[in-house]
């Protein structure tokens, strides 16, 4: 298979994704008699927030903060800021295992004056060029709302809270509830005299990260209990923000137990591999190059392992109000988050499942990411960057989210019928239904007809993406793959290519 990589690559090029998905689709029936049929009653709503991203300074690991700032001309790429436009990520959180070691006051005020820090978990120097004021920037101009990371006394982890040259790194509650007072109170005297006048207003803070994961850092008990105390320092600078705790490895109903008085969001992370226990998977190195149809098979079955760990989560919660923030979430396959499998449209595919998995918990589920945002390597970022030069652009990941980002609904409906090869989740607002289908088969089409429940369907609009799931962002064009807007037929039928993800808008009325 290795050996013909460049060949059908050429041929892709030459005659374009649509030609060769044809010429692979051809020789297969349609489903001709299937049904996609919608009851079109709210069940709930959906969440905006289920499109965030994160970004965290990933020193010499992966060049995301560093690689997106241009030091020259202290601002932000506008490569990055244009693709991050267009990918329109609802939130933005500032924070990952750096915030256990950062200190905020470091990163704010005239830049020259700004105190550089060693980056104990990625490597290499922060310079703190990037801060606050900067990051609020970036969301500012991309129409992202700021979700902002504390540092929760190095989450009890020792070996955070001093660095090799004895720079005390832990912080604690005060300097939690100022940094909420510096974002926030308009009469900030030490934000103020960096030369900003008007608060950031930044209402979503997160306190702990990942604690749960280190057997040497708080115990849940411990957390919880400090978890109040820094809720206490913090809204007592602004009542009105709102708290995410940390709940993953079974400390959810615990830390609701002791501190859910305190908290409007319970927070998970989801970084999985789910081929983990299946031998010789091809989800690792270029193994997927050898047999496309097994890795095409084993990325189908991603949806159902990540849905395993909702599941889990949301039960220990399910007696308790408060909803659930997964604020880290994407696969983690063998070779560091850089196996080249998550940049083909077999990826893509397979991340448009998991979205809807999202949907289908959007009851419980309100916060969520599929991705690490940016970076210059990592194969689990939404947005790559050229470094040196070059210009920003999309993995598979962050065009399924900008696809569904772009055409969702307020209110979750429901899927009456679907034909079994189709993944299908729906939505509403107003007089317009919105449908989110996956195709499953890598090589053959599904055609169906399309109903709302008790409603004609007046008109209708289909954003397609298919493409060749061998095709690989990172390899050839990166823009290969967009969204074609198509109408629907007069008979209201409609044909999912292989291997594709639709947006289906249709507009309706009662009967």
């Amino acid at each position: 298979m290795s050996g013909n990589i460049s060949t059908r690559r050429d041929f892709i090029k030459a005659v374009g994704l649509g030609a060769a998905a044809l010429a692979v689709t051809e020789a297969y029936s349609a489903e001709l008699d299937s049904l996609l049929s919608v009851d079109p009653e709210p069940r709930f709503d959906l969440s905006p927030y289920l499109y965030m991203q994160f970004m965290e300074p990933l020193g010499t690991t992966d060049g995301s903060v560093a690689a997106a700032w241009d030091f020259g001309r202290d601002c932000w790429r506008q490569d990055v800021v244009d693709v991050t436009k267009k990918l329109s990520p609802t939130l933005i959180r500032w924070g990952g295992c750096f915030i256990s070691y950062y200190r905020w006051k470091e990163a704010v005020g005239p830049r020259d004056q700004r105190k550089p820090m060693l980056n104990m978990c990625w490597g290499g120097i922060e310079t703190n060029q990037v801060g606050t004021h900067e990051f609020v920037d970036f969301c500012r101009r991309t129409g992202a709302e700021p979700l902002m990371c504390v540092n929760f006394e190095s989450d009890g982890r020792k070996h955070w809270q001093r660095d090799p040259k004895g720079s005390i790194r832990s912080a604690g509650p005060e300097e939690a509830a100022e940094w909420v007072e510096y974002c926030n109170d308009p009469d900030s005297q030490l934000r103020r005299s960096h030369g900003v006048a008007e608060p950031y207003n930044i209402r979503m803070w997160q306190i702990g990260n990942e604690t749960s994961y280190d057997r040497n850092a708080f115990d849940c008990e411990t957390a919880a209990k400090k978890t109040i105390t820094f809720a206490k320092a913090m809204r007592s600078r602004d009542p009105n923000i709102k708290l995410i705790g940390w709940g993953d490895s079974g400390w959810a109903r615990k830390m609701l137990d002791i501190a859910g008085e305190h908290l409007q969001y319970i927070a998970f992370h989801h970084m999985f591999n789910p081929d983990r226990n299946v031998p010789n998977s091809p989800l690792r190195g270029i193994e997927y190059r050898k047999d496309p149809a097994y890795t095409w098979e084993r990325l189908m079955n991603a949806a159902q392992y990540h849905e395993a760990k909702i599941k889990r989560v949301r039960e220990e919660v399910e007696d308790y109000p408060v909803p659930l923030a997964m604020t880290e979430c994407h696969f983690s396959l063998p070779g560091r988050n850089r196996c080249d499998v998550l940049s083909t449209w077999a990826a893509g595919v397979a991340d448009a499942r998991l979205l809807n998995v999202h949907e289908r918990h959007g009851d419980k589920l309100k916060i969520a990411t599929l991705a690490d945002f940016c970076g210059t390597r990592w194969q689990v970022n939404a947005i790559m960057i050229p470094v040196p030069g070059g210009k920003s652009f999309m993995m598979p990941v962050a065009l399924v989210m900008n696809l569904y980002r772009h055409h969702a609904g307020e209110k979750a409906v429901t899927i009456n019928k679907a034909p079994s090869d189709l993944d299908v989740t729906a939505s509403r607002t107003g007089d317009r239904v919105y449908l989110h289908v996956v195709n499953t088969q890598r090589n053959r089409s599904v055609t169906t007809r399309l109903a709302v429940q008790g409603m004609k369907i007046m008109s209708g609009r289909i954003f397609e993406m298919a493409g060749d799931p061998e095709y690989e962002v990172i390899q050839t064009d990166p823009h290969r793959v967009v969204p074609v807007e198509k109408s629907l037929s007069v008979d209201d039928r409609w044909t999912f290519p292989a291997a594709s993800v639709s947006a289906v808008e249709l507009d309706v009325q009662n009967v």
